[in-house]
């Protein structure tokens, strides 16, 4: 389930060309973009006070890192 509103951050990962590559909007993020590592992972979060709905958003930003860590995992053969 996806229920961002608010993809802007800063997302930085080194390629499988061993370049840092940014991004500043999660959704241009390819699917099938290859990296090596996670370098940056910082979503704009809404500010305290949060709401219920924010504290789900935050959920689903937490989730997507551990699948991009996932990813990263892998893609080193672990």
């Amino acid at each position: 389930m996806n229920i961002l509103s608010n993809t802007k951050g800063e997302f930085k990962f080194i390629d499988k060309e061993d370049e840092l590559v940014t991004f500043t909007d999660y959704k241009d993020i390819p699917e099938d973009f290859q990296f090596k590592h996670v370098i940056k992972f910082v979503p704009e979060i809404p500010p305290p006070p949060h709401t219920p709905q924010d504290h789900v958003v935050i959920g689903e930003w937490n989730d997507i890192l551990t699948k991009l860590m996932e990813r990263e995992r892998n893609a080193r053969g672990n």
